[in-house]
Formats: structure tokens, C-alpha cells, sequence
């Protein structure tokens, strides 16, 4: 039976979460966070402050483009989606430190974080089935 704090050690060292990485960003680390979808999708919308390279293209535009000494953060459209562990693979064999966004773009949506596509910002959304959204009242609204 595998050890439970290595096991979840471990996989804390491979991925992380939106508010994590939103959280990192705010607080100015060195984090760069990488949407490895389609053009499409990228066009549709994105996580603010994201960079777009879909995973077919990292091993030739990652070292051009990424410092080696950043923590990269992956994601694709949501848990249904592989292609963020596809990029992952990509950055791990380019020597990066990587994790992967549990969640992908649909969670970074559904937890009300800044979104954008060419035109501008997008709507913020907060889902409460993924985490406490304060009521006007508790706001100080009516």
C-alpha cells in the first residue's frame, strides 16, 4: 500500500489549482502560466496573463520563448481534457519545472477569475458549485 503523505507529496508537486496560481500571480512569483489549447479555444477565451503555445509546439518555442528558471503552469479546457498533461510531458522534457492546473480553463471560469480574448476582458462568473460566492448581503448590499 503506497505511503499516503508521498503519494499526495508528490502529486502536489505536479499540479496545482487556479486560486494557487492566481494567488502566485498576484503575489508576483515566477510563474508562467501556459494555455496549451488549440487557437480556437485561445481565441475564445484564456486566463488572463496567460501565454499561448498549444502543446504540439513547445519543444520548439518553449526555449526561445520561457525562462528556464520559471515554474510553468499547464492547462487545457477542464478535467475531461488530456492536453494539459501532454504539455506537461512537452516542458518536463525540456528540463522545466512544471505543474499542471487541475481544473483547466473551466475552473479558472467557474472560480470567477480573470478571463480575456482579443477583444478585452470577459465576464466574471462565480460558480457556487465550486466555491463560496458571498451574498449581496453579506457584501453590505440589500
Amino acid at each position: 500500500m503506497p505511503d499516503a503523505l508521498a503519494y499526495f507529496s508528490a502529486k502536489l508537486d505536479h499540479e496545482t489549482d487556479p486560486s494557487d496560481v492566481y494567488a502566485a500571480q498576484r503575489a508576483g512569483e515566477d510563474v508562467v502560466l501556459v494555455d496549451v489549447r488549440s487557437d480556437d479555444a485561445w481565441a475564445q477565451g484564456h486566463a488572463r496573463g496567460a501565454v499561448h503555445m498549444p502543446y504540439r509546439e513547445i519543444a520548439t518555442r518553449a526555449p526561445h520563448e520561457i525562462d528556464r528558471s520559471a515554474t510553468v503552469v499547464v492547462y487545457c479546457w477542464s478535467p475531461g481534457c488530456n492536453a494539459g498533461a501532454k504539455g506537461a510531458i512537452e516542458f518536463a522534457r525540456l528540463g522545466y519545472a512544471v505543474k499542471e492546473m487541475i481544473g483547466g480553463y473551466e475552473y479558472w471560469v467557474r472560480e470567477g477569475l480573470p478571463t480575456e480574448n482579443a477583444t478585452g476582458p470577459l465576464p466574471r462568473v462565480f460558480d457556487p458549485q465550486v466555491m463560496v460566492v458571498a451574498s449581496r448581503a453579506d457584501r453590505g448590499g440589500p
